[in-house]
């Protein structure tokens, strides 16, 4: 598993660092915005939108005094395309099975 995949899956084991991406997934917000619903300082918060930065998840850019994250959809679609591959090879799994089944029956 490359590091950038191993990052993003770290990153999307917290609890904070989830409910962010849930959140922006309906669309960019302040810093501030995000922090709203997360009881802890602003210092702490900011930690976890880093460690989601870093693994390629959210962008974020600042304009003048506020800093507003994004989705940033190429780390979504590396995990979109590891999901993808292991669901098609567990699909292709089980219709072997399923083929060594029904030849068993007759």
């Amino acid at each position: 598993m490359d590091n950038n995949l191993h990052q993003s899956f770290q990153a999307l084991g917290d609890p904070t660092r989830l409910a962010v991406l849930e959140q922006l997934l309906k669309g960019p917000a302040s810093v501030s915005d995000l922090a709203k619903p997360h009881p802890m300082a602003l210092p702490a918060f900011t930690k976890h939108l880093g460690v989601l930065e870093r693994a390629g998840l959210i962008t974020s850019h600042k304009s003048g005094r506020v800093r507003t994250c994004a989705i940033d959809p190429a780390g979504l679609s590396a995990l979109d395309r590891w999901f993808t591959d292991r669901r098609a090879m567990w699909e292709g799994r089980l219709d072997r099975l399923q083929t060594h089944l029904n030849a068993k029956k007759d």
